[in-house]
């Protein structure tokens, strides 16, 4: 049940982050355009609410539980730098908007693109583990939401080999090859 919830939620975001580029550039509804795109975090409170209310019902906290919180993390670490993204792309092929311009490949502003994507995880992160704790705590059975803990300890090496790859660009910055 909460697997298909947080994929429902996944999908009721970009539905929302599209109907607002719609309304905004097809049919000229900004405001109408901005109100849905600023509906995208009911969906996470929603998500952690439904994921609270199945530990508290019992359930043992498992894989999804903890993947919840990790996509509630990015989305409000990430999300908005999404809608960006999907906003100039949307407005560029449906409207007047501006060709976007492409992400950069070498020096120093790839390491400072590549370094900015780390702090993003980093905080990402941060809201992620927040959440664990609470579910955590919430609970208040360690036996039942050990799962939880393991989810904060695994994203903390997925966020340590990002971190590496990240900053390896700051300290060897790709070069332009001259072909």
């Amino acid at each position: 049940m909460i697997v298909f919830f947080i994929v429902a939620c996944e999908v009721l975001f970009w539905i929302f982050v599209l109907s607002g580029l719609s309304a905004r550039y097809l049919l000229g509804w900004r405001r109408t355009g901005g109100i849905l795109l600023l509906c995208t975090p009911i969906i996470d409170l929603l998500l952690i609410t439904v994921t609270i209310m199945d530990l508290r019902g019992g359930t043992e906290a498992g894989f999804v539980h903890g993947l919840a919180a990790v996509y509630i993390g990015v989305t409000i670490a990430f999300g908005h730098r999404m809608i960006q993204w999907a906003d100039v792309r949307f407005a560029h092929r449906f409207a007047v908007g501006e060709k976007p311009v492409p992400a950069p490949k070498y020096g120093a502003a790839r390491a400072k693109r590549e370094r900015q994507g780390w702090y993003r995880h980093a905080l990402a992160w941060v809201i992620g583990v927040m959440l664990l704790g609470t579910m955590i705590l919430i609970v208040g059975e360690p036996d039942r939401t050990e799962q939880l803990m393991a989810m904060a300890l695994r994203w903390g090496l997925i966020l340590g080999i990002d971190f590496i790859y990240s900053f390896s660009y700051t300290l060897w910055p790709k070069k332009q090859t001259d072909s």
